[in-house]
């Protein structure tokens, strides 16, 4: 079995990793690379193999780093099958149909702009290529080891990080991998505790927290709690990027959990996204998924994704008409880096306000305008515009769908013999960290995964 690494390798997104073994090509996630327009352009670069000649790909989750490029590799030449756990087969229509939408949407606007003897801009992929796409699919239950080839077998299992979320255990040529996807935090709202997996031949193993550790889930939520007084009494709006899937639904839980105390009441809460009640009817669909405490939340009053003051807007025209508003609002908007999405149109709205709060609850990669926010810029250009930046600024990572430090060694530990292993996903003052805990832990040299690499099992 012989691992090639040729995303996420050195980086947070565009998780992409091909094992050939048995006869056969394996992809490991086909992701997007996300960040700056750098980056982007990375999408349309070819791929660094034949899509021909892959036998078939298996995507660990629904996030758009680890499946938005899909389409564009069925495009390329890839006939083949795509397994993933059945939640995530359900939320992949609804991400890949808004993720081409996005590039139709700025493929246009480029055109718009385009100047005489400028090249036509053209999308990664269209609708009608997911459409394609989506033809490939096959769901597999959690638990279950499926033969994909003869000598080849596989099993999802979950990894608590969003809805469908796996870790993927892959049996060939008499040897196992175990690719981790992205791993959740123990003991968080709505889903189950990651799966611990006893043993590995190779290991690939996220890093994206890995120098790091977050503040304890209820620090944080208190902390919510007060971010939502201050910014009510200074009467201004709260602005929240967060992807559709995963940190969105976290939050309107709290919102039910703590209605009366941070009297939610009295606040107009907008889910701003065209995928939000799709995503909701697929949540609805999985509530085997979830843990007990959450089965609870939800059959309670009031329900996390039907608060009396939640609106979720659709269409432009109700995006942007929240813009009017002026203060005493919640605006929960994609995309969760703020490098795209309707959170930049209130972003730019919003952020000279001084009576803004500006809260992060998740990753921010190298690159974006949230990652630019976060390391305190005082200015952001946003669709061409210069915008200063008064807004107060809050990240309250104990949000996080992402285990921390203290969670990816403490999964690591429960291998009975510590497997080696490939940090893969994460930049490299997080993996470096990672790597040295690991080898003063458990003796082993870890390896920090570049583009290109090999290594055998």
């Amino acid at each position: 079995m012989r691992v090639h690494f040729h995303g996420a390798a050195g980086e947070v997104t565009g998780s992409m990793h091909l094992v050939e073994a048995a006869g056969k090509r394996i992809l490991l996630d086909c992701g997007l690379v996300q960040g700056s327009p750098e980056a982007d352009a990375r999408n349309f670069a070819p791929f660094p193999f034949d899509p021909a000649d892959i036998d078939a790909l298996i995507l660990s989750h629904g996030h758009i780093d680890h499946v938005g490029r899909v389409p564009r590799l069925t495009l390329s030449g890839f006939n083949g099958p795509i397994y993933a756990q059945a939640a995530t087969v359900d939320l992949l229509p609804i991400m890949l149909m808004d993720s081409a939408s996005l590039q139709e949407n700025d493929a246009e606007r480029s055109n718009r702009k385009r100047k005489p003897g400028q090249p036509k801009a053209l999308p990664l992929y269209t609708r009608e290529d997911v459409r394609g796409a989506l033809s490939q699919l096959r769901p597999l239950p959690y638990a279950a080891r499926t033969e994909l080839f003869p000598g080849i077998e596989v099993a999802f299992r979950d990894a608590g990080h969003i809805l469908g979320s796996s870790i993927v255990e892959l049996w060939a040529d008499g040897r196992k991998l175990v690719f981790s996807g992205d791993l959740g935090m123990r003991n968080a709202p709505i889903l189950r505790d990651p799966v611990q997996i006893a043993e590995a031949d190779l290991l690939l193993l996220e890093s994206t927290y890995g120098n790091r550790n977050h503040r304890e889930r209820d620090e944080t939520v208190r902390e919510l709690g007060e971010i939502f007084d201050a910014a009510w009494r200074e009467g201004g709006n709260v602005l929240i990027p967060a992807f559709a899937v995963g940190r969105t639904q976290e939050l309107l839980y709290w919102f039910a959990r703590h209605w009366n105390d941070w009297d939610m009441s009295r606040w107009r809460i907008f889910l701003d996204s065209p995928m939000a009640s799709k995503v909701v009817q697929v949540y609805d669909r999985h509530h085997a998924l979830f843990d007990t405490e959450a089965r609870e939340v939800w059959r309670g009053t009031p329900n996390p994704f039907r608060l009396p003051n939640l609106r979720v807007t659709e269409t432009a025209e109700e995006s942007m008409a929240i813009n009017r508003i002026h203060g005493g609002a919640i605006i929960i908007a994609g995309n969760g880096m703020a490098s795209g999405g309707r959170i930049l149109h209130h972003m730019r709205q919003c952020l000279p306000k001084r009576q803004t709060r500006m809260v992060f609850v998740g990753f921010q990669a190298e690159g974006t305008i949230g990652r630019r926010l976060v390391d305190g810029a005082r200015w952001v250009r946003i669709h061409g515009h210069d915008v200063r930046v008064n807004a107060h600024r809050h990240t309250v990572g104990g949000l996080s769908a992402h285990a921390d430090q203290h969670g990816l060694l403490d999964w690591y530990a429960g291998f009975t013999t510590p497997p080696p292993v490939a940090l893969v996903h994460g930049e490299d003052l997080a993996r470096e960290a990672l790597a040295g805990e690991i080898h003063e832990a458990h003796g082993v040299q870890a390896v920090l995964a570049r583009p290109g690499m090999q290594l055998e099992v």
